[in-house]
């Protein structure tokens, strides 16, 4: 099956390149565009409030969980002293707060999901721009995600260079 598709892929990528990209000046820069994320300052920045959120939602997680557990175990205790109608009006108040309880776990994971998904859009877009600027810059005729290669020389790596200006372009941006 992959033969099938790779061979008229390549048979179509050699007719449809320009021959100028088989002249001795053609450059290749290749980016690691998640390591970018991770090591820049802007990513690293991004990922320590994401933590901050995370621990706060995590903190108010664990008080909602300790008073459904402190309820129960109450209930539990009292169980036999209680009426019918008092032990279904706690057990129902109890699956109220569990609910409440699993509403705000699956609330919380949505928010910092897409809190991370707004993060990493707005890094990305920049690293982007700051990639094509470079690549301009430098002469690089094409630039490309390590993501998407099987193989490269490290000496066409530029994620180095790139990481650098980005926090450059960002520490200078902070100083206007």
């Amino acid at each position: 099956m992959r033969k099938r598709i790779a061979i008229p892929l390549l048979f179509f990528i050699i007719l449809v390149t320009p021959s100028y990209l088989y002249a001795a000046d053609f450059k290749i820069g290749v980016i690691d565009l998640q390591r970018i994320v991770d090591e820049s300052e802007a990513g690293k920045k991004a990922s320590a409030d994401l933590n901050i959120l995370a621990k706060s939602k995590q903190s108010l997680i664990e008080e909602k969980g300790k008073t459904i557990e402190r309820l129960k175990s109450d209930l539990e205790k009292q169980l036999s002293v209680l009426s019918e109608e008092t032990k279904k009006s706690k057990n129902e108040e109890l699956e109220k707060l569990w609910r409440e309880y699993q509403r705000l776990l699956q609330d919380s994971d949505a928010e910092l999901r897409k809190k991370d998904t707004e993060l990493k859009k707005m890094i990305i877009r920049e690293i982007f721009e700051i990639a094509e600027k470079f690549g301009v810059e430098e002469g690089y005729t094409l630039v490309v995600d390590k993501g998407f290669i099987l193989y490269s020389n490290k000496d066409v790596d530029i994620t180095d260079k790139v990481i650098k200006k980005y926090n450059d372009s960002k520490s200078s941006s902070k100083k206007q």
